[in-house]
């Protein structure tokens, strides 16, 4: 018979805050589901759907994955979290103004993003998670190149979908995100810097998002 957990315990809080936390990821995928969607019926427009096909990953690798070891539950990573995982179901698609480029180069651009966003989930699997923790060291595939293989898709899907709806509020909440994912990128690496493991691979990889860049 399984033990016991009493819900004002410790054990179960940390509980509870897992499973508000697969929830509301699910929530989240769910609004943003229904406006890309929406707008493919409406338009046609493919890239908006690539930009879901990278997102549906989060809710599956977050329901699979794996206790971690050490989570950082301070506020400020709580808050870039949350602005970093909110931003993309703000996104509108919009006809006006007019896209930068034609939806075929902003699907190819946002299929690029995928291709890396997918990459690097597989090689992480169930060590995936949303809040800067160490749910154990992966060096392989896409982060032998960089550290954050995932968060360099995302920023790619991100400007493929904002040069396909270069809307004003776009630009304001994909700024506003993907600034708060570069903050929790810098955060994961200081929770996973007390890992042995991690030093020696931040030794061997030093760029944190670009090659040559950052």
């Amino acid at each position: 018979m399984a033990a016991y957990t009493h819900p004002g315990s410790p054990e179960g809080l940390r509980y509870l805050n897992d499973l508000l936390s697969r929830a509301v990821v699910c929530g989240l995928f769910t609004v943003l589901s229904i406006n890309l969607f929406t707008h493919y019926l409406r338009t046609g427009h493919v890239t908006g759907l690539l930009l879901l096909v990278g997102e549906a990953l989060v809710v599956v690798l977050t329901v699979m994955r794996r206790r971690a070891i050490t989570v950082d539950r301070s506020a400020v990573a709580a808050i870039m979290t949350t602005i970093s995982l909110a931003g993309p179901v703000l996104l509108r698609p919009s006809d006006a103004p007019p896209s930068l480029a034609p939806d075929n180069v902003t699907a190819l651009l946002a299929a690029v993003g995928l291709v890396l966003v997918v990459a690097g989930k597989m090689a992480l699997g169930r060590s995936f998670g949303v809040v800067p923790a160490n749910r154990g060291v992966v060096i392989r595939g896409p982060y032998s190149l960089v550290r954050h293989p995932i968060y360099t898709g995302y920023l790619i899907t991100h400007v493929a979908f904002l040069m396909a709806h270069p809307a004003a509020w776009n630009v304001f909440v994909i700024l506003l995100a993907d600034s708060a994912l570069i903050l929790r990128a810098l955060m994961e690496e200081r929770v996973l810097k007390a890992d042995a493991k991690y030093q020696q691979y931040c030794l061997r990889v030093g760029w944190h998002l670009v090659p040559g860049v950052f």
